[in-house]
């Protein structure tokens, strides 16, 4: 081997990356301990982009094509270098080929359930996954904050790096959109788009690149939120709580009367059937005049008031048992006048409790 050929083999004067893989982020040019040398040509395919570092202080980058290193088209490193009078001796530096396509179907998810504050159900725990598409938009902020130093960075490695970083942006974001419970669990695609203008600053600011696509699929939350969630869906459903309440009624009659359900609907069902005989004269009790006893045969002292019922009248009346009609005395519902150990109830009295 001939000097020149030594010198010749000692110098860089092609750098390229021929690129037959679909995970790598970041690629380092094996300089084999050689230098650069004026002239060399630097090849760059499209989807790739070629970033200069030297000394850990990061050059010029170039795009896609082909392109002949001189000191026009590398003044940064001419400036690092301090070539006065520009690119004439070789020299050694570090060239990292950045791959700048989509990456689809990247992977996230909570390890651990994330706090967030709901307006309707206070703070709830919430655990989500989903995935995401990316691509590199600032190679120099990438292998600065996510790739370093490594010779041959993956998308394995990647997920590892960012998963939790990603989480983060998205616990972030979901805090500052302050999305509901309601709407986390039941519009993941619409709740991606939504969050892609919140995420992305962040993702580009810190390390350089653009989240393209941000989709949710699931959202859960704890059972005891899941069932307020199922009771607010059930109210929906009945709609009319007043129709409710009275199919209510009626199951209780119809699985008999002596469960306190049964008691309750009976009870009701007969204040409704007495209001409707009071509304039809049933309780006019003024005997006709063609039946009046006469007055010779009258009793000397003066008979009860036909306007004052017994308790044991009134559960006749409205077809219920007599305890259920002391039962609604002590509770209020009647008024009743207690004499010795009796109550007595008015006709007055009896038609307003119906009118309630």
């Amino acid at each position: 081997m001939g000097l020149m050929d030594y010198l010749k083999g000692q110098f860089l004067e092609i750098i390229q990356w021929t690129d037959d893989s679909r995970d790598t982020l970041s690629w380092r040019f094996p300089d084999e301990d050689k230098e650069i040398k004026r002239g060399a040509q630097l090849i760059v395919r499209e989807s790739q982009v070629a970033q200069f570092v030297y000394l850990g202080q990061y050059g010029d980058t170039f795009g896609p094509g082909k392109h002949t290193l001189s000191t026009e088209n590398i003044p940064i490193l001419s400036t690092l270098k301090g070539w006065k009078y520009g690119f004439e001796s070789p020299f050694k530096a570090d060239v990292y080929y950045v791959t700048t396509r989509l990456f689809t179907g990247n992977k996230w998810g909570t390890s651990n359930p994330i706090m967030m504050r709901d307006a309707d159900f206070g703070i709830v725990r919430v655990r989500a996954f989903g995935t995401f598409d990316f691509r590199i938009t600032e190679p120099k902020l990438f292998l600065k904050e996510v790739a370093g130093t490594d010779n041959h960075f993956r998308l394995d490695e990647f997920a590892d790096t960012m998963r939790s970083r990603i989480v983060s942006v998205f616990t972030d974001a979901l805090a500052t959109a302050k999305v509901p419970v309601l709407d986390l669990a039941t519009r993941y695609s619409e709740l991606g788009e939504a969050l892609l203008p919140i995420i992305n600053p962040t993702t580009q600011g810190k390390y350089g690149i653009e989240i393209t696509s941000f989709i949710l699929e699931n959202a859960s939350v704890p059972p005891e939120v899941e069932a307020a969630i199922d009771k607010r869906s059930s109210m929906g459903a009945i709609g009319n709580l007043n129709d409710y309440v009275k199919f209510q009624m009626a199951e209780g009659m119809a699985k008999g009367g002596s469960s306190p359900a049964g008691s309750a609907a009976e009870l009701a069902m007969g204040f409704g059937m007495a209001q409707n005989m009071m509304a039809q004269g049933a309780f006019n009790m003024n005997p006709a005049a063609g039946a009046a006893a006469p007055a010779a045969a009258a009793a000397p002292a003066a008979a009860p008031s036909v306007d004052i019922l017994t308790p044991a009248q009134v559960a006749q009346t409205l077809g219920v048992t007599e305890a259920d009609v002391l039962a609604s005395i002590e509770g209020g519902q009647i008024k009743a006048k207690k004499i010795g150990t009796q109550y007595r109830i008015t006709k007055a009295a009896l038609d307003e409790f119906l009118a309630q």
